[in-house]
Protein backbone atom coordinates (compact mmCIF):
# COMPACT_ATOMS: atom_id res chain seq x y z
CA UNK A 1 0.00 0.00 0.00
CA UNK A 2 1.27 3.49 -1.12
CA UNK A 3 0.36 5.95 2.13
CA UNK A 4 1.14 9.01 0.05
CA UNK A 5 -1.66 7.74 -2.59
CA UNK A 6 -3.83 6.84 0.23
CA UNK A 7 -3.59 9.82 2.25
CA UNK A 8 -1.82 12.39 0.18
CA UNK A 9 1.85 13.76 1.15
CA UNK A 10 0.21 16.92 3.09
CA UNK A 11 -1.75 14.57 5.25
CA UNK A 12 0.75 12.09 5.77
CA UNK A 13 3.48 14.33 6.73
CA UNK A 14 1.16 16.11 9.54
CA UNK A 15 0.25 12.60 10.62
CA UNK A 16 3.47 12.13 11.23
CA UNK A 17 4.49 14.85 12.82
CA UNK A 18 1.33 14.26 15.16
CA UNK A 19 2.48 10.68 16.46
CA UNK A 20 6.10 11.78 17.40
CA UNK A 21 4.89 14.72 19.44
CA UNK A 22 1.98 12.31 21.19
CA UNK A 23 4.95 9.45 21.67
CA UNK A 24 6.35 10.48 24.73
CA UNK A 25 2.92 12.28 25.85
CA UNK A 26 0.81 9.19 25.70
CA UNK A 27 -0.62 8.20 29.21
CA UNK A 28 0.44 11.76 31.03
CA UNK A 29 -1.59 14.88 31.29
CA UNK A 30 -0.35 16.40 28.45
CA UNK A 31 -1.71 13.92 25.81
CA UNK A 32 -2.20 16.21 23.10
CA UNK A 33 -6.04 16.28 21.38
CA UNK A 34 -5.19 16.93 17.97
CA UNK A 35 -8.20 18.01 15.13
CA UNK A 36 -8.29 15.01 13.20
CA UNK A 37 -6.11 15.19 10.20
CA UNK A 38 -8.05 13.36 7.61
CA UNK A 39 -11.32 11.51 6.99
CA UNK A 40 -11.70 7.78 5.46
CA UNK A 41 -14.69 6.16 4.53
CA UNK A 42 -15.32 2.72 2.54
CA UNK A 43 -17.45 4.15 -0.04
CA UNK A 44 -20.33 0.81 -0.41
CA UNK A 45 -20.49 1.02 3.81
CA UNK A 46 -20.72 3.12 6.74
CA UNK A 47 -17.23 2.33 7.86
CA UNK A 48 -15.65 5.71 8.56
CA UNK A 49 -12.46 7.00 10.09
CA UNK A 50 -11.12 10.43 11.64
CA UNK A 51 -7.20 10.04 11.74
CA UNK A 52 -4.87 12.22 14.03
CA UNK A 53 -1.57 10.49 14.39
CA UNK A 54 -0.05 7.58 12.24
CA UNK A 55 3.66 5.60 13.37
CA UNK A 56 6.65 4.51 10.54
CA UNK A 57 4.59 1.56 10.58
CA UNK A 58 1.35 2.83 9.73
CA UNK A 59 -0.34 1.99 12.75
CA UNK A 60 -3.04 5.06 12.83
CA UNK A 61 -4.87 6.67 15.75
CA UNK A 62 -8.28 7.99 15.27
CA UNK A 63 -12.16 7.44 15.58
CA UNK A 64 -13.57 4.62 14.08
CA UNK A 65 -16.88 3.62 12.83
CA UNK A 66 -17.55 0.37 11.44
CA UNK A 67 -21.36 0.62 11.18
CA UNK A 68 -22.49 -0.84 14.67
CA UNK A 69 -23.42 2.08 16.53
CA UNK A 70 -20.59 2.37 18.88
CA UNK A 71 -17.84 4.95 17.48
CA UNK A 72 -14.44 4.22 19.23
CA UNK A 73 -10.89 5.73 19.53
CA UNK A 74 -8.11 3.49 19.36
CA UNK A 75 -5.02 2.10 16.87
CA UNK A 76 -6.34 1.49 12.80
CA UNK A 77 -4.24 -0.44 10.24
CA UNK A 78 -3.93 0.83 7.44
CA UNK A 79 -2.69 -1.65 6.11
CA UNK A 80 -5.82 -3.94 7.54
CA UNK A 81 -8.03 -1.14 5.47
CA UNK A 82 -6.33 -1.38 2.72
CA UNK A 83 -7.58 -5.13 2.10
CA UNK A 84 -11.05 -4.65 2.29
CA UNK A 85 -12.17 -4.76 -1.44
CA UNK A 86 -15.72 -4.20 -2.13
CA UNK A 87 -17.65 -4.00 -5.20
CA UNK A 88 -16.33 -2.94 -8.69
CA UNK A 89 -12.74 -3.22 -6.04
CA UNK A 90 -13.23 -0.69 -4.51
CA UNK A 91 -11.02 0.02 -1.76
CA UNK A 92 -10.96 2.74 1.25
CA UNK A 93 -11.33 6.17 0.37
CA UNK A 94 -10.03 9.80 1.22
CA UNK A 95 -12.38 12.52 1.30
CA UNK A 96 -10.62 15.12 0.06
CA UNK A 97 -13.69 18.33 1.01
CA UNK A 98 -13.33 17.04 4.49
CA UNK A 99 -12.09 19.39 7.01
CA UNK A 100 -11.59 19.53 11.19
CA UNK A 101 -13.35 21.68 13.14
CA UNK A 102 -12.65 20.34 16.89
CA UNK A 103 -10.72 18.68 18.16
CA UNK A 104 -10.84 14.32 18.14
CA UNK A 105 -12.35 14.18 21.33
CA UNK A 106 -15.17 16.60 20.66
CA UNK A 107 -16.19 14.22 17.09
CA UNK A 108 -16.00 10.98 19.56
CA UNK A 109 -18.56 12.24 22.20
CA UNK A 110 -20.32 13.41 19.75
CA UNK A 111 -20.37 10.13 17.87
CA UNK A 112 -21.03 8.08 20.48
CA UNK A 113 -24.07 10.23 21.52
CA UNK A 114 -25.34 9.26 18.09
CA UNK A 115 -24.28 6.09 17.51
CA UNK A 116 -22.24 6.96 14.25
CA UNK A 117 -19.50 9.63 13.01
CA UNK A 118 -21.26 12.84 11.92
CA UNK A 119 -18.53 14.45 10.35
Amino acid sequence: MDLVALLGREALDQLLANGKEQEPLKGSRAERDFHPVLKLFLPWTSGTWLLTEIDSDGLAFGLADLGFGTPELGYISLDEIWEVSGPGGLRVERDIHWKATKPLSEYAMESRQRGYIAA
